[in-house]
């Protein structure tokens, strides 16, 4: 076959394409520039000079060619125009899920769109399984690892022409393979965070936009002023660090947009704020919606799933009741469905 890959200058997209290379595909490697450099200099260091450079290298090492594609103006219109709404709405986005759906696998499958390649593949910990003319989604097999919650929004069209080779594989075995394949940056730590940011701290990146504006922190359950803030848009439900108060540990448990003001509460008390129940207004199914109401949701990235039940709404979408509540929910996050270790979709989380 004939693959195009997403290659990112970090170890596992380098192992995916020499696994690739390895079965005998014609392989050929593509950068996105994705970076805001021009934009964020001022704030820091974004490192995409050296992640390009390790690209190079990898793809000079496999005898593969490699193409910088520049979809920065893509990106900001479609993904940091709306995290910042988003954050000014009180709301917590997740950007790199929009990074998913509507730019590494949408504006670049735009443009390679006139192009004879067979699949486009990246070093994401997900498993694809066709089944007929379905696609599947299914968690990759490393579970720490697993990234399928930022592949939820993937479309079925999408996802058939996607490969994950490193899905099967654990990261332990991914380094092994970087280090059997001798890879430049078979040392390199894993990034953190935001895809777009780098080395720029998010709290800066913010800053930039919404500027700062200090607020009160105020205790939930006696409306007591315990502190200010430099703006709501710094914070999230569940939040722990960063808080600056005594006497704690404090989490927020709520924000106020209009007024400015954060709530938080004790350890405590922190079991009266739990929710065990939302909404999911708009849901996105990658297949056919399931049959049972019994499911397993995420509600963040992380390796636990929470059993829980759903059920339509009067006015469109879903209720998600949880078996166990959680004191972290917080409007503008996904909540992320699972059948087992199949991905089935899901959507933005709203109040009930």
């Amino acid at each position: 076959m004939r693959i195009a890959v997403l290659l990112s200058g970090g170890v596992d997209s380098s192992v995916a394409l020499r696994l690739l290379r390895e079965e005998g595909h014609e392989v050929h490697a593509f950068y996105l520039k994705i970076w805001l450099e021009d934009e964020l200099a001022h704030l820091g260091d974004c490192p995409w000079e050296k992640d390009l450079r390790f690209a190079r290298e990898v793809c000079a090492t496999a005898d593969v060619p490699l193409e910088v594609v520049s979809l920065q103006r893509e990106y900001h219109r479609l993904v940091v125009s709306w995290t910042i709404a988003e954050l000014s709405a009180g709301r917590t986005p997740s950007p790199d899920i929009l990074c998913n759906r509507h730019v590494k696998f949408g504006a670049f499958f735009e443009t390679v769109a006139d192009r004879p390649f067979d699949r486009v593949a990246s070093g994401h910990y997900a498993r694809i399984r066709r089944r007929g003319e379905d696609v599947e989604l299914f968690k990759g097999s490393d579970p720490v690892k697993d990234q399928t919650y930022f592949l939820f929004r993937l479309s079925q069209s999408q996802l058939g022409r996607c490969l994950f080779p490193v899905g099967e594989l654990h990261k332990s075995e991914v380094r092994d393979l970087a280090h059997r394949f001798e890879l430049p940056n078979r040392e390199r730590k894993d990034s953190q965070g935001i895809c777009f940011l780098g080395k720029i701290r998010f709290d800066d990146f913010v800053r930039s936009y919404l500027g700062e504006r200090r607020g009160e922190i105020r205790e939930v359950e006696s409306g007591r002023r315990l502190g200010e803030h430099r703006g709501y848009w710094f914070h999230t439900t569940g939040q722990r660090r960063g808080l600056g108060l005594g006497g704690g540990p404090w989490y927020v448990v709520a924000k106020d947009v209009r007024e400015n003001v954060v709530y938080v509460s004790n350890r405590s008390h922190l079991a009266e704020h739990r929710r065990d129940r939302f909404a999911v207004p708009d849901v996105h199914w990658i297949g056919r919606p399931p049959e049972s109401d019994r499911l397993d949701v995420k509600v963040r990235h992380s390796p636990k799933t929470i059993p829980c039940r759903i059920r339509q709404r009067s006015g469109g979408g879903l209720e998600v009741r949880l078996d166990e509540a959680d004191p972290g929910i917080a409007e503008g996050q996904w909540a992320v469905l699972y059948d087992g270790e199949r991905c089935l979709g899901g959507g933005m989380i709203a109040t009930p």
